[in-house]
């Protein structure tokens, strides 16, 4: 190539250079602009945003704190009832804050009502913290987007705490309640601790509360006693007392109950097949004992109920 080409090569590259942009680069780099400025904006609101939450967070859960009670309260006294007699020393009335119950060790009961309880309620029992984060995330998701009331999901930590510390009303607020101090009971008591206090305090049906006394109201036996097919049908009975109450209107719901029972715990690896269609052959000829009978001088009970609770208080 000659030196006249070269020097027009060049001459026509050095007056490209010079050439203000055109608007298509100028729109370009505007473009790469802007952004770099939303990117920027984006990643300054989600800072602020993740500091204000953690900071509106943290306030939340100082005063909320103020009004949890103390996780100690969950180990009740192993409190018998108030007993109240007629003169000629019958018994016609039990008190416990009008619930029957009769605390026992864990080594009282049955196992096959430990592992009927574990396998219908908490099958990660012996694995999580105190909560279940699947049954959170549907519990708000009913609540919030289905306009429902706040479903299941709870652990058995989480039930006994609903049921010793805090009230049954069904809110988000109780919700975080029950997270908080189900947490603080996991890293303050063993898991067998956390089981025994569940069986003392769950409720079995109108007011018998805890598990020797339902073994007795149900069966006539203790807790250590019970076979497969009255363990799994009581560790169906906290869920819902009265709609699975062999006493209620719908007299059959307890059978479709107690046979979910054994197919979970066959499914968790329990029990056998063979025992499971076994033990569900037996249901429908299981024996009940006959409800206690109406409340004996209900006039003179309510009155030392009342005495009691104005100088005791109701607790």
């Amino acid at each position: 190539m000659s030196n006249l080409s070269w020097r027009n090569v060049w001459k026509r590259r050095l007056w490209q250079i010079r050439q203000p942009q055109s608007c298509r680069d100028l729109l370009s780099k505007s473009r790469k602009l802007d952004k770099s400025r939303i990117f920027a904006l984006v990643a300054f609101i989600a800072f602020v945003s993740v500091i204000a939450f953690s900071l509106l967070s943290g306030i939340f859960l100082v005063v909320l704190a103020r009004e949890l009670p103390r996780p100690d309260r969950i180990v009740r006294k192993e409190g018998f009832a108030t007993k109240i007699y007629d003169r000629n020393g019958k018994l016609i009335y039990d008190v416990f804050e009008s619930q029957k119950r009769t605390p026992v060790q864990l080594y009282e009961v049955s196992d096959y009502l430990k592992k009927a309880t574990v396998a219908i309620e908490d099958k990660e029992f012996y694995s999580h913290q105190g909560f279940d984060p699947k049954g959170y995330l549907r519990s708000f998701y009913y609540s919030i987007f289905a306009k429902r009331r706040l479903q299941g999901g709870s652990t058995l930590t989480q039930q006994l705490v609903k049921n010793v510390l805090l009230t049954p009303e069904r809110s988000i607020k109780r919700k975080i309640k029950e997270f908080v101090l189900a947490l603080e009971i996991e890293s303050k008591y063993s898991k067998d601790q956390i089981l025994q206090m569940y069986f003392n305090e769950a409720p079995y049906g109108g007011t018998i509360w805890g598990i020797e006394e339902a073994a007795r109201n149900y069966f006539a036996k203790s807790a250590s006693e019970l076979n497969l097919t009255e363990s799994a049908f009581l560790a169906g009975l906290p869920q819902s007392p009265t709609r699975y109450s062999p006493y209620g209107q719908d007299s059959t719901a307890y059978i479709e109950r107690t046979k979910a029972v054994l197919r979970r715990m066959k499914e968790d690896g329990y029990i056998t097949q063979e025992e499971e269609q076994n033990s569900a052959k037996e249901i429908e000829t299981m024996k009940f004992l006959t409800p206690s009978g109406t409340l004996k001088a209900p006039h003179f009970v309510m009155h030392v109920k009342k005495i009691l609770e104005e100088k005791y208080g109701e607790k």
